[in-house]
């Protein structure tokens, strides 16, 4: 039965931290829910009847999933709470007081007030936030207060007020928290120098304010007060380990639109992160189909202005991890350190997180288009003459020499092929010569496909270097195969891939799906090839040490191998399980020999 268009979006969400957005089939907004695994937690939803009645009616309704990826669970706590009180989703919580995050606030006044707080108003003062604790904002406005000695009172500080005398300073003033500005003991240019050292402490900046606070430190220690200095010492400490900003929120980056490009062959995949008011507040995702072979530049260059007519966005920069032509009024910003390099490194895992998301769709959907994306990309990759839908790759196994064998394993359009898998006994090499086991096995093989007019391989990858590749070569030149057949040899550490008669290796990306089948490949033949050599090797031991044995036939022997398996079980066995299986007086026979050669 095909899946259904929400299934599909379910199965391919990532296993990370994230926040999902629920719409309806009119596009409307239904819920945001942050997630430590979005798979996990979106699908919950749809696999079980809920006990509340409203979840029930909202499960119904969803039509379309959307989701960003975010590096951490507190990332997705603050990306959640933008979200919500951005765009008011029918189904989530109004979110009070008790439920918002606190913020810092400098107040556009005169001598202005810095507090926290949970409530945003939109009179021109600054936020900074939100944080995602109460002690850690009460710590930096303790430092504050102890390094700024500021106002606390709410009085309107206008020059007429100040100057008729209409406040008096309070006991602040007194103790030594405030320096009087209410009278006129500070002025404002003083007092603003202050809030600006300040404003640098809250954008991440501590610096200069970190010398006075050492300063502060050393004059308390020099008048041998050392519990306060110890004090300002701990508070510094606090400071310098604190992180100030977020990858989600930062009072830096305001108004901006972050866009990344990932690409492949066939299409790009541009992510856009609208940034408003320090908070993301829209991510989307846009599927490029390549027509020629257009450069990422191109393609960025066409989606921003696509976008930004869309979305009708009206920023005065953009974040690109390139520059791009995009007229003389926007300004490009390339980050290559800080906050503006972290959201855009963010808008990149998502353009990723969306083409595997895609990518996954289309294996289920379509797996035949899917498989020969995969064939053209091989293809292309290998610079072979066709597509390699059936391929075949070879590896030895000897330990010390012994018990030689080979592996063939086979995958066809790049899925393996369980049936088609042989095992080889070296017969005609002695010792461990894995050159010579390679010839004599490649020719077995491909002799035996010769004479029972069986389809052969497009290609043929050997597991070694130049040595074994050209050991194959020989057989392959001796059937008559060379140019009917492609082969090559992958080097065991470095993905290095030889070709005949090329002593330069070809290096693919370690990204690349071609790459990841050559490796699953080797993978499969190494672990066949290994599997079958403890086989032989086991039952080789078990032979030898049973055939030793006086009055011990062929016969009794295979009944023996085959059912204790290993030499070890045979000798931990009774004279009584041995009897069940050979009959009494060869059973007496085995223990009697196990007991006089067993030390």
């Amino acid at each position: 039965m095909p899946k259904t268009a929400l299934e599909l979006q379910i199965q391919t969400l990532p296993d990370s931290p994230g926040v999902y957005q629920y719409y309806d089939k009119e596009g409307k907004i239904l819920y945001v829910g942050k997630a430590k695994n979005l798979k996990k937690r979106v699908a919950s939803y749809f696999n079980k009847i809920h006990d509340t009645a409203k979840t029930n009616v909202l499960v119904k309704k969803i039509v379309t999933i959307k989701h960003i990826v975010v590096p951490t669970e507190t990332d997705a706590l603050l990306l959640e709470n933008n979200l919500i009180k951005t765009l008011q989703p029918r189904y989530n919580i109004n979110l009070k007081d008790d439920k918002s995050y606190p913020w810092i606030c400098i107040k556009k006044e005169p001598f202005s007030r810095i507090f926290s707080t949970r409530r945003m108003v939109k009179d021109g003062s600054e936020y900074f936030g939100p944080y995602t604790s109460f002690k850690t904002v009460n710590t930096i406005l303790d430092l504050i207060k102890e390094l700024y000695p500021l106002r606390t009172c709410n009085f309107d500080l206008s020059d007429s007020n100040i100057e008729s005398g209409k406040f008096k300073v309070c006991l602040e003033y007194h103790i030594g928290n405030c320096k009087g500005p209410c009278e006129g003991y500070e002025s404002l240019e003083e007092y603003q120098k202050q809030v600006n050292a300040i404003r640098e402490i809250l954008k991440g900046n501590f610096k200069e304010s970190l010398k006075d606070f050492k300063k502060l430190m050393m004059d308390l220690a020099q008048q041998m007060q050392f519990e306060e200095a110890q004090k300002i010492k701990e508070k510094i400490e606090v400071l310098e380990n604190y992180q100030s900003r977020s990858t989600i929120v930062n009072p830096k980056i305001t108004n901006i639109d972050v866009f990344s490009i990932v690409s492949d062959e066939s299409a790009a995949y541009v992510n856009f992160l609208q940034i408003s008011h320090g908070s993301i507040i829209r991510s989307h995702t846009l599927e490029i189909k390549k027509k020629l072979a257009e450069t990422d530049e191109e393609l960025l260059e066409l989606a921003i202005v696509e976008l930004r007519e869309r979305f009708q966005l009206l920023s005065k920069e953009v974040i690109v991890p390139f520059a791009v032509d995009l007229g003389e009024n926007i300004k490009v910003t390339v980050p290559q350190l800080g906050d503006k390099k972290q959201i855009l490194d963010l808008s990149v895992r998502n353009a990723k997180f969306y083409r595997i998301e895609q990518l996954k769709q289309l294996q289920i959907v379509d797996p035949d288009r899917h498989t020969n994306r995969i064939m053209a990309q091989m293809q292309k990759d290998l610079r072979l003459p066709v597509e390699p839908r059936h391929i075949e790759c070879f590896d030895n196994s000897n330990i010390q020499g012994t018990n030689p064998v080979s592996a063939c394993v086979v995958f066809k359009d790049g899925k393996p092929s369980k049936k088609d898998y042989r095992h080889f006994n070296i017969k005609t090499v002695e010792g461990p010569n894995d050159f010579a086991s390679m010839e004599e096995v490649v020719y077995r093989r491909y002799k035996r496909l010769l004479d029972e007019e069986q389809p052969l391989p497009q290609l043929i990858i050997i597991d070694g270097g130049k040595g074994q590749l050209s050991s194959a070569l020989k057989s392959i030149d001796d059937l008559g195969l060379r140019g009917k057949i492609s082969i090559i040899g992958i080097a065991k550490r470095l993905e290095e891939l030889f070709y005949p008669g090329d002593s330069v290796p070809l290096y693919l990306d370690k990204k690349s799906e071609t790459l990841k089948v050559i490796q699953q490949l080797r993978n499969e033949a190494h672990r066949f090839g290994i599997t079958h050599h403890r086989d032989k090797r086991s039952k080789s031991a078990l032979n030898s040490s049973i055939e030793s044995i006086p009055g011990i036939g062929e016969k009794t022997m295979l009944m023996l191998i085959q059912h204790f398996k290993s030499v070890k079980r045979l000798k931990l066995a009774t004279e009584k399980e041995i009897s069940d299986v050979v009959g009494v007086s060869k059973a007496k026979k085995i223990t009697d020999f196990y007991k006089t050669t067993t030390p």
